[in-house]
């Protein structure tokens, strides 16, 4: 069981949750998650499972597709629903129908964003929600992303609802915030669904509770299979054990990452830099 299982995650679940339950059901003890998912966020949690764990460095760098509910006229403490209401104002419906997709459009491109307080960013060794939870103010550096685009899926008075294609990095609750004040409001992340990790879609997903030892292998994506879309290099018997042990080996290809085979069978992946391809993971 080496790979990556793209679980449908469901509310109240913790990341974590589904790594431990994992381990449990597949009595497996290297299982990881590429991005953590908040316990009411839902949607697509790729898991990497065996020797997957090696790969998770191919994943982490992916673009997300999120869908988002906003909710209008409440400010908390989180950025999301779970958080302590710290103000609320009333919403002009009218003025709201009339400005979102304007607004929208505004936030697509690359820009700098503010973490929210309430993240496991690390400042002085120390997370920033654990300076929130101790009441101790502290400066957050902004942080570059992108916005690839924003689609406007429907605004109900003060709920608006829309899928954002985004950059690694991107804090949807502070992506929610920024909306509300361009509104001239205030508001938080209501809901959040993970529809896409890089290639893997939400469609492909399957819920924790469906998952047992007994169809595990119809639901496992092989490491070779996360990587076909890179070039692959053949080496020789003799190339092998050097390769193996770390000697660099001159090769016709250019600079780039390669899947690497030795009598048809896939033993892991390379990095070819001017000519030379040294060793990067080996299952």
């Amino acid at each position: 069981m080496d790979g990556i299982i793209l679980v449908n995650k469901e509310k109240e679940y913790t990341s974590h949750d589904i790594v431990a339950i994992l381990r449990k059901k597949l009595n497996i003890s290297k299982v990881g998650h590429t991005g953590t998912l908040d316990p009411n966020a839902t949607g697509i949690l790729p898991i990497l499972i065996g020797k997957g764990t090696k790969f998770s460095k191919y994943l982490i760098n992916h673009d997300k597709i999120y869908e988002v509910e906003l909710e209008l006229g409440k400010k908390t403490d989180t950025a999301d629903i779970e958080g302590k209401i710290l103000e609320e104002r009333h919403v002009d419906s009218d003025y709201i129908s009339k400005n979102i997709k304007k607004v929208l459009d505004m936030f697509i491109g690359e820009q700098e964003q503010i973490p929210p307080m309430y993240s496991a960013i690390k400042v002085n060794g120390r997370k920033l929600y654990e300076y929130a939870r101790s009441g101790q103010k502290i400066e957050i550096k902004p942080r570059k992303i992108e916005i690839y685009n924003i689609e406007l899926i429907e605004q109900n008075k003060n709920i608006i609802k829309f899928i954002v294609s985004c950059s690694k990095g991107t804090y949807i609750r502070s992506l929610c915030e920024d909306i509300a004040e361009k509104l001239n409001n205030v508001g938080y992340m209501k809901n959040l669904k993970r529809l896409q990790v890089g290639n893997f879609n939400v469609k492909d997903s399957i819920k924790i509770n469906d998952i047992d030892i007994k169809n595990i292998n119809e639901h496992i994506i092989t490491l070779e299979n996360l990587l076909k879309d890179e070039p692959s290099i053949e080496l020789s018997k003799r190339k092998i054990k050097l390769f193996f042990n770390g000697v660099q080996i001159t090769v016709p290809n250019d600079d780039g990452i390669f899947k690497i085979y030795s009598e048809g069978k896939f033993i892991g992946t390379g990095i070819v830099k001017n000519k030379l391809l040294k060793r990067d993971i080996i299952l």
